[in-house]
């Protein structure tokens, strides 16, 4: 019976080893954590964002590096094959606004629960805080690897290593599999944070902290060149702004930063033209007309954005509305429909939800995630240089490669 070690209990890991087992593997999880899938318990707020129930073209369109490279793991193990395998390991889901998938439940513990007992059913050995060491190289062929504990060595036919980037390093992911990756003589691309809120240079944000904004539309650019736009939710925080749609965004922008700070634009009414706006600002000013300026918007805008508007507008606060020029409207509509703000960088790993780099994917197999520097080992999810948007997209990358992995261990062993 062929010997499978799989380094990392996460989504990739487990479902790598599942995948093995299923096809009459022997395979052991080395986890250096206290229990499996930790940083699946903390992903969607502690929902778990599963997956996303959209179609292939929407999958591909959504992840962010090296889509072509996950052509062969998206169409082998699809978000649909994911859902099915959930619900009948015993955990119902649902879909949400965005195709965004979670448990019936609202709870990410369901998703390891319904995992770990197919682990268990088909067999597979879990070895809980376990750290690995080193992988064991010999002559271009991993032959398996060495635990930190006592430098024990583990023969093993095939290696797969899932251990995750460098996000949320309080789960476990310190940039191991980096190591081991480059041990094996493997390149990795610059690690950048990624899916993470934004700094800016504006102190502005500090009285907005807190406000939370749905269906706004933002434009991330660089002087005329547009870097990303797109329409969702976002979060005013202290140090500058947050919330699933500048999260993607700041995975389009990690490069773009790095040459320099870039423009968003908030468009806070995207559902009104300029003229629809103007219009909508006379009929609130009509039932104002006798008081100040300042507080005459509280219809329009939630309490804490007016006197960040306000002084925006360029009108005086105290100004009566009734004295208010049609250019002077004008002033307000521009500061409602381009809100704009200066955003100079990324939060760091701790913040990030995924890592943007990893495991150079030319030096990997895309139909079986075998790495093409050292034979029978295996690459899957985030340690490979692959990222995607928010959605549940970034767990779909890890189910399938995952599963890629798995099927190319179990079938290629001599």
């Amino acid at each position: 019976m062929k010997q499978i070690a799989v380094i990392g209990g996460g989504a990739a890991g487990m479902m790598a080893a599942l995948t093995a087992a299923k096809q009459g593997c022997r395979v052991t999880i080395y986890e250096k954590n206290e229990k499996l899938g930790k940083k699946i318990y903390i992903t969607g707020k502690g929902r778990c964002n599963v997956t996303n129930n959209c179609d292939m073209d929407v999958l591909f369109d959504s992840v962010v590096t090296n889509k072509r490279f996950l052509y062969s793991a998206f169409y082998s193990f699809t978000n649909q094959d994911v859902m099915e395998l959930i619900e009948k390991a015993g955990c119902r889901l649902k879909t949400e606004r965005g195709g965004r998938v979670f448990p019936q439940s609202d709870k990410s513990s369901d998703i390891i629960s319904a995992l770990s007992r197919l682990l268990r059913d088909f067999g597979v050995e879990i070895c809980l805080r376990e750290p690995v060491k080193s992988l064991i190289i010999e002559e271009g062929v991993c032959r398996g690897l060495v635990l930190e504990r006592q430098n024990k060595r583990i023969e093993a036919d095939e290696v797969i290593v899932a251990t995750g980037g460098l996000s949320y390093p309080t789960t476990g992911s310190d940039g191991d599999g980096y190591r081991f990756a480059q041990a094996a003589g493997h390149q990795v691309t610059e690690l950048s944070p990624a899916l993470v809120p934004f700094t800016t240079e504006e102190t502005t944000v500090k009285e907005l902290q807190g406000l939370a904004l749905k269906n706004i539309e933002i434009s991330l650019r660089r002087g005329k060149k547009e870097i990303y736009h797109d329409f969702g939710e976002m979060l005013f925080t202290h140090f500058g702004v947050s919330g699933p749609v500048l999260l993607s965004a700041s995975s389009y922008s990690v490069k773009e930063l790095k040459k320099g700070p870039l423009t968003l634009e908030i468009d806070l009414k995207p559902a009104l033209t300029a003229e629809q706006l103007d219009a909508r600002i006379l009929r609130d000013f009509d039932e104002a007309k006798n008081k100040q300026f300042k507080n005459s918007l509280n219809k329009l805008l939630p309490s804490k954005m007016i006197p960040v508007i306000v002084e925006r507008s360029g009108i005086a606060p105290e100004k009566p509305v009734n004295e208010i020029t049609k250019q002077e409207r004008r002033g307000l509509v521009q500061a409602v429909k381009c809100f704009s703000l200066t955003v100079n960088g990324l939060r760091g790993f701790n913040e990030a939800i995924i890592t943007q780099g990893g495991v150079q994917v030319k030096e990997v197999n895309p139909s079986t995630m075998e790495s093409k520097k050292a034979r029978n080992l295996y690459f899957a999810g985030e340690v490979l240089d692959l990222d995607a948007v928010t959605g549940g997209f970034n767990l779909q990358i890890a189910w399938s490669t995952g599963y890629l992995a798995g099927l190319g261990a179990a079938e290629c062993v001599e």
